[in-house]
């Protein structure tokens, strides 16, 4: 599943860093607390590894 805004994949690769113990959980915030949590390392994987060129910002509504 790849990220659908630039701030998902950046969030996603926070997540994989801790995942991965580069990182501490408390250093974490918001939403990549929670990717932490609820997905395996392949998932966030695959959404940290999404290209970032075309992605907006933040996903719209």
């Amino acid at each position: 599943m790849p990220a659908k805004s630039k701030a998902q994949q950046k969030a996603a690769g926070a997540a994989l860093s801790v995942k991965r113990g580069e990182t501490r959980k408390s250093e974490l915030k918001g939403a990549s607390k929670q990717m932490v949590e609820s997905m395996s390392e392949k998932e966030l994987e695959d959404i940290a590894e999404t290209k970032r060129k075309n992605l907006p910002k933040k996903k719209s509504s």
